[in-house]
């Protein structure tokens, strides 16, 4: 392989580098282990607080790159990527294995990390696992998976794939929440549906091709498998504490995804055509942010109409849309995930901007009232679940 002039080489880690923000994570959740108190607020002060301000003080960026930019020319931004599985596994397994032997540390402060660390495993480990998931590199994936059992959310990968990309924006996605459906109502409907849901579109997969669940081509078997694997090297390291830090910044970092999830595509439905078919996906199905530091801390996954768009395009070069085209949030996902988590000032904020959504993009539908309760039929193909 002939190697790149120093030039080049040179701009795209320059390109690459505010998206290493990331990595910052790891000094910072050594530093708030070592020193306790106070301290352990840092991890949760650097992704939520720090890019709030971040994003009002470095303003926008509606620049698009050129989408046929070569793999080469990407390498800083995919290593990224392929790295952080083993830096948030020192991360975490290396909290665990100090903290239970950390006699500095209190209930109350071992709790603060624990949250700290299930911020960072959602909003950096299962933003970067949902980049690889979705790549054909063989090795990226098996990366994304070992991302998602360390925080036991394994299924995300198939229900992702299966369900969401295919249905969203219709009452076969359960993570496409609801109008006026406050966060903690969906957060409990979709830890109840997700995985089923997941698990009924592999068989229905596999039964393509005269397959079961039986079989060795079954992910779950990979899935239980490696969580398993994470599961025994946290009870290994800590013992029954060592289990319930782990188990507790998981739960935390499938919350911050679910919270990410709900602000994406909040009441933004599909046009129903009739008898179970809807309309393609289009950019106004999706939430957008152009915030320019929380972009470079969630790689670019404010950009989610492209993402749907061209789902296996890499992060760097994703494109952004004209509020013509596709919705804007008034602020980044972080600040956007405060007001989510306060039902009626999320009500206030976004309400009114869906139902100008409504205006513009379909003047001539009257009655949303199907759409807002989830009773209009399921998508042709779409295998039929009980709605809660």
């Amino acid at each position: 392989m002939t190697a790149l002039p120093a030039g080049p080489r040179r701009s795209a880690l320059l390109s690459a580098l505010p998206y290493w923000v990331s990595l910052l994570s790891l000094p910072l959740a050594a530093l708030a282990a070592w020193l306790g108190g106070w301290w352990v607020l840092l991890l949760p002060a650097f992704s939520w607080l720090l890019f709030d301000i971040l994003d009002v003080v470095g303003g926008v960026d509606r620049s698009n790159p050129d989408p046929e930019t070569p793999e080469s020319e990407l390498v800083w931004h995919t290593r990224l990527t392929r790295i952080w599985a083993p830096v948030q596994a020192l991360m975490t397994f290396g909290l665990i294995a100090y903290a239970t032997r950390a006699t500095h540390l209190g209930g109350w402060e071992k709790f603060g990390l624990v949250v700290g660390q299930g911020i960072v495993s959602g909003a950096v480990g299962i933003v970067y696992a949902h980049e690889l998931l979705h790549q054909r590199d063989r090795v990226e994936r098996w990366l994304g998976d070992i991302l998602l059992a360390m925080v036991l959310y394994s299924h995300f990968r198939s229900h992702h794939l299966r369900v969401h990309h295919l249905h969203v924006g219709t009452p076969a996605d359960v993570v496409t929440a609801r109008y006026n459906e406050g966060f903690h109502r969906y957060f409990a409907r979709v830890l109840w549906r997700s995985p089923r849901d997941a698990w009924r579109a592999e068989r229905k997969l596999l039964g393509r091709g005269g397959l079961t669940m039986r079989s060795r081509r079954n992910p779950f078997w990979r899935y239980a498998a490696l969580q398993a694997l994470m599961l025994a090297l946290a009870f290994t390291l800590g013992g029954a504490e060592g289990l319930l830090l782990f188990t507790g910044q998981a739960f935390v970092a499938v919350w911050q995804l679910e919270l990410v999830n709900y602000i994406e595509h909040y009441g933004l439905t599909r046009k129903h055509l009739g008898e179970g078919r809807y309309e393609p996906v289009r950019p106004h199905h999706s939430w957008n942010a152009e915030q320019r530091a929380s972009n470079r801390l969630l790689i670019n996954l404010q950009r989610h109409s492209d993402h749907h768009f061209k789902p296996e395009r890499r992060y760097p070069l994703l494109q952004t849309y004209p509020e013509s085209q596709a919705p804007l949030l008034p602020q980044g996902y972080p600040a956007m995930g405060v007001a989510a988590l306060i039902p009626p000032v999320w009500r206030r904020l976004m309400n009114k901007r869906v139902r100008a959504w409504r205006r513009l993009h379909y003047p001539e539908i009257t009655d949303w009232t199907p759409y807002k309760t989830g009773a209009l039929p399921l998508p042709r193909g779409a295998k039929p679940t009980r709605a809660i």
